[in-house]
């Protein structure tokens, strides 16, 4: 696949995450794969959310953990249900990361964590319950405060 930010790319097909309803704001988009920087050791920066069906839509992701330790989103078991049996081992959770012209407006959407079943690869767009969540949570002081802290 050629995408914009990647140039070339090979996917193979254990990679692809199906979302089967797609994702807020594009839900005729089903398969994406996760890009991320494989020398890297640690997976909790920004990585890809890289739509298959369109080589210009990618979205930036970031784990949650890593801008608000305490993230726990109140979700509806009834909407986790399509992705398969979910642990600890095969959940991952994400959320999407905006940035505009400034990276002090760098913002996290911690209302709409997007839940991925490693082991079915089906992943899912959730709106969380918990009204204390922004859609627009700033979160430049607190990566800022991380890589000073490395």
């Amino acid at each position: 696949m050629n995408t914009r930010l990647f140039g070339e790319i090979d996917i193979q097909k254990d990679k692809v995450i199906c979302f089967e309803n797609g994702i807020i704001g594009f839900p005729d988009y089903k398969e994406y794969a996760l890009i991320y920087d494989s020398e890297k050791k640690d997976k909790k920066g920004v990585s890809w959310l890289q739509c298959l069906e369109d080589e210009v839509f990618a979205l930036p992701v970031i784990d949650p953990l890593s801008v608000k330790p305490d993230y726990a989103p109140d979700i509806d078991e009834e909407l986790l249900k399509p992705l398969g049996e979910l642990n600890a081992e095969n959940t991952y959770v994400l959320v999407t990361l905006t940035a505009t012209g400034k990276k002090e407006d760098i913002t996290v959407n911690l209302k709409a964590p997007i839940i991925i079943n490693a082991d079915t690869r089906k992943g899912a767009q959730i709106i969380c319950e918990n009204d204390d969540y922004e859609v627009k949570y700033k979160v430049y002081d607190v990566l800022n405060e991380k890589k000073e802290g490395c």
